[in-house]
């Protein structure tokens, strides 16, 4: 974990205000209160999405809570498919695992 001073340092072009800004609209959520807040990797890697989506992309705030909802549920249903693909790896039988690779080939080849 590291320290808002430390994560201020480690993104170039941060300015301390912004960060507080994103904290207080609930975009970023450390470990702790002022002055000790404490990030976590995942905070860092968030702070450093919002920073992109704010700089490169020129999101602005109001459009920003809706950006970060719909990332976080891209990345919350990536978890679960993984977690259902971890579950079939590991109860299915090769046959059955074929099958349903099979079915899904053509949804695949669609999506690409």
């Amino acid at each position: 974990m590291i320290t808002f001073e430390e994560l201020c340092r480690q993104v170039a072009g941060l300015q301390a205000e912004a960060l507080r800004r994103w904290i207080a609209n609930d975009w970023v959520r450390p470990a702790g209160g002022m002055p000790a807040y404490r990030f976590e990797d995942i905070d860092v890697a968030r702070v450093r999405l919002i920073f992109t989506l704010r700089q490169e992309l020129s999101v602005d705030e109001e459009a920003m809570p809706i950006v970060l909802s719909l990332l976080d549920q891209l990345h919350d249903t990536r978890r679960h498919l993984h977690r259902l693909q971890a579950a079939i790896d590991a109860s299915l039988p090769v046959e059955t695992k074929e099958k349903i690779r099979d079915a899904l080939r053509p949804v695949i080849v669609d999506a690409e």
